[in-house]
């Protein structure tokens, strides 16, 4: 696998024009960002050797380059599932890749489902940590050199970029909600009583991602910064019935407060 994440870096490294440190991992409805980035170069992922190929509607599957923010960039648009048959090496395979190319910051965006009494729909949740119940672990199998066996994860999501983006919400006028992230298999979404057994856990948002990416960049040592847009709510004493497209929806309406912190991170970082 390593051999394979090294020969995709010199693939892309032969076709580059820019030199990024800072990464985007654009989730389900958010990939709209992506019309933020200036002037844009693009690989489908079909095209890039031993890259996987995302199936879910919503994501479209290709790799940008480019400005954001001022600063030089790349942005996933379109990421990899477990629940989509993927194992997990292979769906935290870009993350590799990323360090690969001299990534040092990477923001990572979801849809996530609110399980705090105090959440809207459409409001924002910078992640300040997460639990993870996926059955399989990213760091599974022969340790990569990037580092150590035993990685601490106390600092998972950077705190100094959790700060940032208070700064900016309260300047912006942007409400910003902190809490707990939640990472599971799907692709169900969750029953009621799963919502509260996971609320009760100390989860405060629940998702389908993020979670493996995260784990393999801090890995890596590579600054991470995670933001939920909840798009839709569990867990509470009325049920709520929810679909794929709902959700999309919802993260589509939240997307200019998003890419307003983002942008704005990029720049200040």
């Amino acid at each position: 696998m390593y051999k394979k994440i090294q020969e995709t870096a010199s693939w892309l490294r032969q076709r580059m024009t820019t030199n990024p440190e800072t990464a985007i991992v654009l989730g389900t409805g958010l990939g709209q960002l992506a019309s933020e980035i200036t002037d844009t170069y693009e690989f489908p992922y079909a095209e890039i050797p031993n890259f996987p190929v995302s199936t879910v509607e919503g994501h479209s599957g290709k790799l940008i380059f480019g400005k954001l923010g001022g600063k030089d960039i790349m942005a996933m648009q379109g990421r990899f599932h477990f629940y989509e048959g993927y194992n997990m090496k292979e769906v935290t395979f870009p993350v590799r890749v990323m360090y690969e190319l001299g990534i040092k910051t990477l923001f990572v965006s979801n849809a996530a489902g609110g399980m705090n009494p105090e959440f809207s729909i459409g409001d924002l949740m910078i992640i300040t940590d997460h639990i993870n119940f996926f059955p399989e672990h990213p760091l599974n199998g022969p340790n990569f050199p990037t580092g150590p066996r035993f990685p601490d994860m106390h600092e998972t999501y950077d705190h100094q970029l959790i700060k940032l983006a208070d700064e900016i919400g309260e300047e912006k006028g942007i409400k910003l909600h902190h809490g707990v992230y939640v990472g599971v298999q799907g692709p169900t979404f969750e029953t009621p009583a799963e919502y509260r057994m996971y609320a009760i856990l100390g989860g405060h948002a629940i998702g389908m991602s993020t979670v493996p990416e995260v784990i393999v960049a801090h890995h890596c040592g590579i600054k991470t910064f995670g933001i939920s847009i909840i798009t839709d709510l569990g867990g509470f004493a009325e049920p709520v019935e929810v679909s794929h497209e709902e959700v999309q929806m919802a993260a589509n309406e939240a997307q200019p407060k998003m890419t307003e912190i983002m942008r704005e991170m990029i720049r200040r970082s």
